[in-house]
Formats: structure tokens, C-alpha cells, sequence
């Protein structure tokens, strides 16, 4: 691999135009739409790069089936072993099933039902699916250590160079499908999207800006740029699960330093909004990790105002019974719910006075749970509060004040909401 940062174009001994050729009769060529909500909103032209429309409903099959064609036949024989939480699996268990390959899929045990259900779909019988470990990480050593056992190959889920250039044919599609982008907004997780696209997009169009977008909870590329190496994260949030990774790779790493102009984090709870913003608006659905370059948009309003935008929708994976606690997320996020412990006093009509007098007109009690078993009126109760508007938050605290309530904040302690929401 070789870097040429004072010149227009970076040269890491990517074939796009080859990825493309071995691609083309396997992967979409995915639709770039123009989307008038968005770009009315930002007062600039905004279109949506629909790998959520992927045969596997995600891009991750793009650097699979790359890698894996390009193996010597007597290495495929051997049979593949992946590690994923759930949309590299399913590109893989795809290319497995169309190259009749077998193949051995480790996903951790907190990967979503719908993932698993839609990776042995597309695998069949060609693949056998193993869940292992809480994150991407533990399920990952456990893979590596099966394939060294069984004399197998290992398809990285993005930390290669046959991966990151199947990846990268995203950004091919894109730039035949528009010339003119001025900001290309990009999901970050191990970083394989990132570098192909980015490393693609510098030879092209040096012009256009990549900006890489992780989850708050999981921040390993950010982490690594201001290390200036590759970190391990001790501990992630896992709700993004398409980019919760604790450790970007060795070899995506030093490409993302080189092409990204800009990396952002981006809250959960604004990914959740997303979400539920893109299906009410749009109709589309999308996965956490797919949401998080529109999700990302509100902080860059005034650098793309009047600019040409393209964001990468990765995935549409999304599992229905994941909803509800989309919903709650996004709630929290906007100021809108509340829990409290509320010791209510020991006289008749406490908890009637609460409801007439301390919520206010449009608030609304979401959750009510009494703690003691035997005698419910002398225990703490659990409070879910929904309010209709933010702004009605420090009224009902006023209230809660002025009213004398014996309450806690569960929101503000972590402890406290890990342990009872």
C-alpha cells in the first residue's frame, strides 16, 4: 500500500474497476434518489444512496463475494468462516449459496432474530450459523480460532483489501449515477465502506468531501484518530450493532486517516428519531447503523446549505420487535419522557392530587409500577412520564417541587435506569 497525500489521487492497490466486473452480475446497481423532504430541510439537494434495496438489504454483500471470488479454488474447497452481527453474515451466507461454498457464520448471541433468520434464508444449506459472545469483537476471536482449528478460510468482515475494494464499488455506482457531489456522507463500523469509498472517491473527485459517522457508544474510529493509531474500547453500546465495533481495523485505519476530510459522532437517541423519521416521512426502513448519515445532517445544516449531498443508506435490516425500544430511545433523545421513583405520601387522594394537579394538560403517565409486594402504599412507585413538548419538562419539575412530591430522577442516574428500566 502506497499513499500520495501531496498529489489528487491515493493509490492502496484497490482494483475498483476489476471489484466491479466480478460484482456485476451478483449485486444491484442500487438506486441514488433524490429525496425532497431532506432537501428542503437543509435547503440544499439531497440523494440516498438505497443499499438498503441490496439483494441481502445491506452492502456488506459487495466485499464478500468480492473476496471470496477472488480466492484460489483449492482455498474455497476448504470451506469459509465469517464473524457478524448481521449483514456481513448474510452477504457472506449469499456467496456461500451462489458459489456453493461451505461455509461456518459466528454472530454474537445479542444479534437480532431477524438477522439470523435472514442469514440461513440466504445461506440454505451451504452454511452453518454459530452464536457466540456478547459483541462483534468476542464472536470474532471465537471464529478465528475455529478456522485455525479446521483449516478454513477466514472472510474478514471488512479488514481487508479484497473487502474494502468490494465495498468501495458503492462508491463506483454513485459517481456514474452523479458526478457533481460536494459532500459524500458516510457509515463507519470497521471502516471497510469508509476506506473503499473514500480511497475510490479520491481519485475521482478529490473535490468532494467524505465525512465518516460512528455511534456515540462506539467511537473506535474517532478514538484511533486521536490516538493516532488503532484502540480497543473497552466497553461499546451495542444498539447500533451494524458499526458497534471496539476496534477499527489495522488496515481500514490508516486509508480513513488518509481520505475522510471529517469524522462525527452521532447520539443513539437522534439515530432512533431517524428511524422513525425516514419511515413516517419516507416509507423506508432502515437499520440503526443505515440511519446514521441522515441522522448526522442537523450539524452539518449550514456547511451543505446549497450544496449538491449524497448519503450512504447501508442497511435496511431492522428487526419489527426492535420498535419499542426505537420509540423509547427516540423519546428520551427529544426531551419527551421521563422516569421517576416517586414515594407518594400516606394519606388518602396522594396519587389523585398527582394526576389533577402536578401533570400538566397534554403529559401523559406511560408506565406505573407500585415496588412493595405486600403493601403498595408505602412503597416507592416507578413513574413514566411521556410530555407532548419538551418545552413542558420544567413546568411539571416545577410542579413536582411546589407539590412537596418525594421523587428521584431516574433518567440522571445511570445505575438507577440500568438497573429498573
Amino acid at each position: 500500500m502506497t499513499t500520495q497525500t501531496n498529489s489528487e489521487t491515493i493509490t492502496w492497490g484497490l482494483d475498483f474497476e476489476a471489484a466491479t466486473q466480478r460484482l456485476k452480475m451478483v449485486v444491484l446497481n442500487t438506486p441514488l434518489q433524490y429525496n425532497q423532504n431532506l432537501s428542503n430541510r437543509y435547503q440544499c439537494n439531497i440523494y440516498l444512496k438505497r443499499e438498503d434495496l441490496q439483494v441481502v438489504r445491506s452492502y456488506k454483500l459487495r466485499g464478500a463475494y468480492n473476496m471470496m471470488s477472488s480466492l484460489p479454488q483449492e482455498q474455497l474447497q476448504r470451506g469459509v468462516v465469517c464473524a457478524s452481527a448481521g449483514n456481513h453474515a448474510q452477504g457472506v451466507a449469499f456467496s456461500c449459496k451462489q458459489m456453493k461454498v461451505k461455509g461456518v457464520i459466528f454472530m454474537p448471541s445479542s444479534t437480532p432474530k431477524q438477522k439470523i433468520r435472514q442469514t440461513k434464508m440466504f445461506g440454505g444449506d451451504s452454511i452453518e450459523v454459530k452464536l457466540i459472545g456478547d459483541t462483534f469483537d468476542d464472536c470474532s476471536i471465537a471464529a478465528k480460532k475455529f478456522t485455525e482449528e479446521n483449516d478454513m478460510v477466514f472472510v474478514p468482515a471488512f479488514d481487508d483489501l479484497k473487502i474494502i475494494e468490494g465495498q468501495g464499488t458503492v462508491g463506483v455506482e454513485i459517481f456514474d449515477q452523479k458526478k457533481d457531489t460536494d459532500y459524500l456522507f458516510v457509515p463507519v463500523g470497521g471502516g471497510g465502506l469508509s476506506a473503499g469509498v473514500g480511497s475510490y472517491y479520491k481519485q475521482v473527485s478529490s473535490k468532494t468531501k467524505i465525512i465518516g459517522l460512528e455511534p456515540e457508544g462506539a467511537p473506535s474510529l474517532t478514538k484511533a484518530l486521536e490516538a493516532g493509531h488503532p484502540v480497543t474500547l473497552e466497553n461499546i453500546d451495542r444498539f447500533v450493532d451494524g458499526a458497534a465495533i471496539k476496534r477499527i481495523g489495522d488496515i481500514t485505519y490508516p486509508i480513513c486517516a488518509a481520505v475522510l476530510a471529517d469524522m462525527h459522532l452521532v447520539a443513539e437517541g437522534k439515530v432512533c428519531s431517524t428511524i422513525l423519521q425516514l419511515y413516517n416521512e419516507d416509507a423506508i426502513v432502515l437499520e440503526p447503523a443505515g440511519a446514521l448519515t441522515i441522522a448526522c445532517l442537523d450539524d452539518y445544516a449550514a456547511q451543505i446549505k446549497g450544496k449538491e449531498v449524497v448519503c450512504i443508506i447501508s442497511g435496511g435490516n431492522n428487526d419489527i420487535d426492535r420498535m419499542p425500544e426505537i420509540k423509547e430511545r427516540s423519546l428520551q433523545y427529544e426531551g419527551l419522557k421521563y422516569y421517576f421513583l416517586i414515594r407518594f405520601a400516606q394519606r388518602p387522594g396522594a396519587l389523585r392530587d398527582f394526576v389533577n394537579f402536578v401533570l400538566g394538560p397534554h403529559d401523559d403517565i406511560a408506565r406505573f409500577e407500585y415496588f412493595h409486594k405486600t403493601n403498595k402504599e408505602s412503597g416507592p412507585a416507578l413513574v413514566g412520564i411521556e410530555l407532548s413538548f419538551k418545552e413542558d419538562y420544567k413546568g411539571l419539575m416545577e410542579r413536582m417541587i411546589d407539590y412537596k412530591i418525594d421523587f428521584t430522577e431516574i433518567n440522571k442516574n445511570d445505575t438507577l435506569y440500568g438497573f429498573l428500566i
